[in-house]
């Protein structure tokens, strides 16, 4: 008798944040790693995408020396000074936590093996906000098969 054909499922779930402060990185993988047991999914692929234009998701990392170096890289490069962006021209003072979002990337998606997240090492998963002091949403959606 042969196996029966695994049938393809998906879970859906949201994290919330409110950050005390405009900018920060949060690991989000024990959240991440959580709604994957929920889900009950052993092969697929995991999607986790912030939900707002100026906030990230991103794999590298956990050391504070390289979210510093992040700061100190994005300060250089996209600075804070609100008379810099066009954008802020509109009554918002947020240009440059739009442009950082650009380049850290709405999303990121990993796959998953016998139940758990497919890393490589060292590799976590980090919520980027980058005009924090409001709440904001980051959708985990997982497909597969159980």
């Amino acid at each position: 008798m042969a196996e029966p054909t695994p049938v393809m499922t998906s879970y859906k779930k949201e994290l919330t944040f409110a950050t005390s402060h405009r900018q920060e990185f949060i690991n989000i993988t024990p959240q991440v790693e959580a709604a994957l047991r929920e889900s009950g999914i052993r092969e697929g692929l995991c999607l986790v995408n912030a939900m707002h234009i100026t906030a990230s998701v991103f794999i590298n990392d956990d050391e504070r020396g390289l979210h510093q170096d992040f700061a100190q890289f994005l300060e250089r490069i996209v600075p804070w000074d609100p008379s810099q962006y066009k954008h802020n021209d509109s009554g918002e003072e947020n240009g440059s936590a739009h442009i950082r979002r650009q380049l850290f990337g709405r999303e990121t998606v990993v796959a998953v093996t016998n139940g758990r997240l497919d890393f490589g090492p060292w590799e976590q998963i980090f919520y980027g906000e980058f005009d924090g002091k409001r709440r904001k949403r980051v959708m985990i959606k997982i497909i597969g098969t159980k």
